[in-house]
């Protein structure tokens, strides 16, 4: 949600953006493609991501301490469709005027959010890594009890980082009082504490924990099919080794997709601390917002696509809500029950 509103249609500037101020008597007007994008981003990632955490939460299969992390970031992205994208349309038109906390905290809302899932994806990437290098401890160091207590950590440590404008690293609000995220965000705690060590660091991390995995998992399943003797316990690890791979491919696309959504708009954000006389095009900012955004709503699909466990509960959900209509389609006719055809 790094952004700022688009200027009115009589500016002449309006196709571009950069840190000089704006004037006290700017007028701004609602980008309705970019609102209609939002909304719709908003809707597939709030309804997903609740399919998500029922699926989760009706089929005892899918309760691993994985599966943990990622109702984590499913409930993050409930967050981002039904809060965080209002206050990113809110503010794309400078609401609130003249309130500066409340506009800080509605700026900082997508920040905790971001983080949050950064953190959650960190937890899926650490827990695999236990389990597939520390094998005899995994079962003693990723209970479900930890793995609650890790998740409230990451929230409370998302919560603090998204915080810290508020706390006074921001910058002195433009005359004109409007809630615009460059005139008031500082870029030098987006680019150098938020991008580069709160988000860039994590990804560089989680990159060489999957990189490690697969290597290791490959050359494990190499060495077991090289071996001759096939007995019954090293067909056994052979297939288990090649669940950890798909696994482990599924988890890291879900990084990978995250990755591609949201650096573009952090290289913008650079870009705009960087070289303040550089005009940035409107539209391919609001192009990044939209893209960071519809992260949110692409996991759910990811899930269903790749994870197995995942397809046949949301086939259940849908099933058992196509079951409930056809129960109110049956009418009761002086005692006797009769269905409609």
């Amino acid at each position: 949600m790094e952004k700022t509103s688009a200027p009115s249609r009589g500016e002449k500037h309006e196709r571009s953006l950069n840190f000089t101020t704006p004037a006290p008597d700017l007028v701004v007007s609602l980008n309705v493609p970019y609102v209609a994008a939002e909304l719709v981003i908003a809707a597939f990632s709030t309804v997903g991501n609740l399919l998500v955490c029922l699926a989760v939460g009706i089929n005892r299969k899918l309760r691993t301490v994985t599966n943990y992390f990622l109702v984590s970031l499913a409930v993050a992205d409930i967050c981002v469709g039904g809060l965080a994208i209002p206050c990113a349309i809110m503010t794309d038109v400078g609401i609130p005027r003249h309130n500066l906390y409340l506009c800080l905290l509605m700026l900082s809302v997508l920040i905790m959010l971001t983080q949050s899932s950064i953190f959650s994806l960190l937890a899926v990437a650490v827990e695999r890594y236990l389990a597939i290098f520390l094998p005899f401890r995994y079962h003693t160091l990723m209970t479900p009890r930890n793995a609650v207590l890790v998740i409230l950590v990451t929230w409370v440590l998302a919560f603090l980082i998204g915080l810290v404008p508020l706390m006074g690293w921001y910058k002195t609000p433009p005359e004109s009082g409007y809630c615009f995220f460059i005139f008031v965000v500082d870029m030098t705690y987006m680019v150098y504490f938020n991008f580069f060590a709160c988000v860039l660091a994590p990804l560089v991390v989680m990159f060489l924990i999957y990189a490690q995995i697969f290597a290791t998992v490959k050359r494990q399943v190499r060495r077991i099919a090289a071996e001759r003797a096939q007995g019954e316990a090293q067909t056994r690890r052979a297939a288990s080794m090649r669940r950890e791979i798909k696994t482990a491919t599924s988890l890291f696309l879900v990084l990978f997709l995250f990755t591609v959504c949201w650096i573009p708009l952090h290289i913008i954000n650079c870009f705009l601390l960087l070289c303040p006389r550089c005009a940035v095009p409107l539209p391919l900012l609001l192009t990044a917002i939209i893209l960071s955004h519809a992260n949110s709503a692409v996991n759910p699909f990811l899930y269903a696509y790749k994870m197995k466990a995942f397809r046949r509960s949301f086939k259940a959900i849908f099933l058992c809500c196509r079951v409930a209509v056809d129960q109110d389609d049956t009418v009761d006719n002086g005692g006797t029950t009769t269905h409609r055809s």
